[in-house]
């Protein structure tokens, strides 16, 4: 999102207000929030961030230039005055607020991310955080960031500390120039840093979004050759005037057509920005360029109502504030269908307009901070460095007393030296027959629960804390020794982050069975053979990782057992991907191709069959409901038929040397799946077992697992 940037005379310009860029801005935070609404004919809206941009970095050269051409230097403390009080009151306000929110209507499993979203929300550094998190597996499942919003104002901001000192270098020799007569001189001096830093970028958008998409959508260094973009534009300067009437108009609607086509049709999972991001941009360039010579017979005609422009306004605070508020509406109301969403955008114009009105206006407008910019910038710094400071003081609400700490895994079957046996706990309240237990059935209230839902994220197998796993675009086959590190027997655990999960269980069972375990581990990758997609995107490692995994597991790595499980991916197939039904078929002859070839080398294959996939976040639902805990059940039925689990049955079936072993009843035991059994939470998300949970599950592994072995031992 674009910040707000005042197209009136400013200092040392000359700049004339444009009604039809202000009705540019309506346009791009209405193609934002439609999208946002889960509007269905609106899937790319989204690319009205990047029509802010190209805005953004028009507005404000312009204004750079025309203090550089009326008094040939650019006051950086104006200009940071000027940005200081325009952004930052309004933007620590919607913090501040934010917070209260958080503290109040979302659950306390979000109170931590929050309080640090807030800090680097306030330090203008929340691209960059969601870009660390849009390649953390552990974080693809989390509920949205109520500040996510926030990642476009920090590439604007880091922006702005950069681009005014180039130019006011820049300008030292265009000034020179200028004053030898060598108009012409002076704005192509100035655009050729643009230009350079402009094409750089665009480069490495494009590569970076063919490499990691999840990154490259955050980070500052693809997105600042849109507001260069922009800029460029701007030092064209007069010439848009002498633009023949005729072609402005075509320019103007060909633009203006190009940005709402986009919108209509770019689906949220192409790839983006990279070369796809010029429609939209250059769109926007076309309406701005061709706008003054165009007049009312171009776009302006319709940009320039009014009603329009008043939209345009406010865009700043009413996209500063239309997502908090729709984030708290579904963290209370569940997920809202889209006349509910589009009611929760509609709200969210009042305290946009009451924010415009009682903070942006009477603050920008105000003449003490015009004639003292060093007061304007401390101002500013108050509305960031306040919201940053509560940020870190909320983590303090995270951790009340007396929290029950982590419990340490009980294998009850392992020698314990303490002179009383520990009380059993998850699985093991179930006995041996667990479809026929009463423990295993939802309840609304329970003892304690292990972990504390707010802790449930950190609860993860050791592949995590010993850097044992793969993620993003690492290719690299990671592995870790657990168990007898010295014996005879090996067992290889492989697979994605479902596997890991079995990894506490498993390694009991390397300790009581004196096995050497290792595992191979790249998250959102199956062991598969084919290529697939995760979350609408190709996963080219994937097919790398396993080309190397089954040339090991075949080598001079190949275990005497392995085991392995996974979640449900699309194939992909002549470059489409492939879903329902289909899809699944297509997973399922993936997997048996796999597992064929390690059977054929003599290694025996163990399918642990995918957990149940629960249709809620559980740590998120039981802190939000400690009191009625069946709110945070879900049906086995539907529960089993999610995920990985049929593809499984489908593949391993009549396949010799591949055994399926289903726990499923000790995981979901009764008619609805319970979140807490034993006194444990089960998830630590919608589908990954909680260390502990699996932990609880060790014997029955080890009893399956045994009768696999002595099955191929018996041949």
């Amino acid at each position: 999102m674009a910040i707000r940037t005042d197209t009136r005379p400013d200092v040392g310009g000359s700049t004339a207000f444009r009604g039809d860029i202000e009705g540019m801005r309506a346009l791009a935070v209405i193609l934002v929030l439609l999208t946002h609404a889960g509007i269905a004919f609106m899937p790319g809206g989204f690319i009205g961030v990047d029509v802010f941009f190209v805005i953004s970095g028009f507005l404000i050269t312009r204004l750079l230039v025309a203090e550089l051409a009326s008094t040939g230097r650019i006051s950086l403390v104006g200009f940071y005055a000027r940005r200081a009080k325009r952004l930052l009151p309004a933007a620590g306000v919607v913090l501040a607020v934010t917070l209260l929110l958080t503290y109040f209507y979302l659950p306390r499993t979000r109170w931590s991310d929050t309080g640090w979203d807030v800090v680097a929300s306030g330090l203008y550094a929340m691209n960059w955080r969601l870009a660390e998190q849009a390649v953390d597996y552990l974080a693809a499942d989390q509920a949205p960031s109520i500040l996510q919003h926030y990642w476009s104002l920090a590439v604007e901001e880091q922006f702005y500390l950069i681009w005014p000192v180039l130019l006011a270098v820049a300008g030292i020799w265009a000034v020179r120039s200028r004053s030898r007569g060598r108009t012409d001189r002076f704005r192509l001096l100035l655009g050729v840093p643009l230009a350079v830093l402009a094409i750089a970028s665009l480069a490495w958008s494009i590569h970076l979004t063919q490499t990691n998409p999840g990154q490259a959508y955050f980070v500052t260094t693809t997105r600042v050759w849109e507001l260069a973009l922009g800029g460029l534009l701007a030092l064209l300067g007069p010439r848009l005037v002498r633009l023949p009437r005729s072609v402005a108009v075509v320019l103007g609607w060909v633009g203006l057509t190009t940005v709402v086509g986009v919108a209509l049709f770019l689906e949220p999972t192409a790839p983006f920005p990279g070369q796809l991001a010029l429609l939209p941009t250059l769109g926007t360039v076309a309406m701005i360029a061709g706008g003054p010579a165009a007049g009312r017979a171009g776009p302006g005609c319709l940009l320039g109502l009014r009603p329009v422009r008043a939209i345009g306004a406010i865009s700043y605070s009413l996209y500063l504030w239309h997502w908090p508020l729709f984030v708290v509406a579904e963290a209370q109301l569940g997920e809202l269908a889209p006349a509910a969403r589009l009611g929760v955008m509609l709200f969210s114009v009042l305290p946009a307009v009451l924010t415009y009105r009682y903070v942006e206006n009477p603050i920008r407008r105000a003449e003490t901070f015009t004639w003292d910019p060093a007061q304007a910038i401390r101002l500013g710094l108050s509305f960031t460095m306040v919201p940053a400071l509560a940020g870190v003081l909320f983590q303090f609400t995270v951790w009340p007393p007396n929290r029950s700490p982590l419990p340490v895994a009980q294998v009850p079957w392992v020698e314990d030296t303490a002179s009383a046996p520990p009380s059993p706990s998850g699985a093991a309240v179930l006995g041996d027959h667990p479809r026929d237990s009463r423990a295993g059935t939802p309840v609304d209230r329970v003892g304690r629960i292990t972990p504390d839902p707010v802790d449930a994220g950190d609860d993860l197998p050791d592949v995590y804390r010993h850097d044992c796993i793969a993620e993003g675009s690492d290719a690299r086959v990671r592995s870790c020794v657990y168990g007898d590190r010295e014996a005879d027997f090996t067992v290889a655990l492989a697979g994605d982050s479902h596997a890991a999960s079995w990894l506490p269980a498993l390694q009991a069972v390397a300790v009581a069975n004196r096995w050497r375990l290792v595992t191979y581990i790249k998250a959102a990758c199956p062991l598969i053979h084919g290529e697939i997609a995760w979350q609408g995107r190709a996963q080219p490692s994937c097919t790398e990782w396993n080309t190397e995994l089954r040339s090991l597991l075949t080598g001079s790595k190949r275990p005497d057992l392995l085991v392995t499980s996974s979640f449900l991916y699309s194939p992909i197939r002549d470059e489409k991907q492939l879903s329902g039904s289909e899809g699944q078929s297509a997973m399922a002859n993936g997997l048996r191709r796999s597992w064929s070839v390690l059977v054929e080398t003599g290694v025996p294959v163990v399918v642990l069959r995918d957990t149940p996939h629960m249709n809620v976040d559980v740590p998120e639902c039981v802190a939000k409901h400690p009191e009625r805990l069946t709110k945070c059940s879900a049906p086995r039925s539907l529960a089993l038929r999610a995920g990985g689990g049929v593809a499984q049955e489908e593949a391993a079936d009549g396949l010799k040397g591949v055994h399926l072993v289903d726990l499923n009843d000790a995981i979901c035991p009764g008619d609805r799946c319970a979140a807490v059994i034993g006194g444990v939470l089960v998830y630590r998300d919608t589908n990954h077992l909680t260390a502990s949970y699996a932990s609880s599950l060790a014997p029955r592994l080890r009893a399956a697992l045994n009768d696999v072995v002595g099955d191929v031992a018996r041949g």
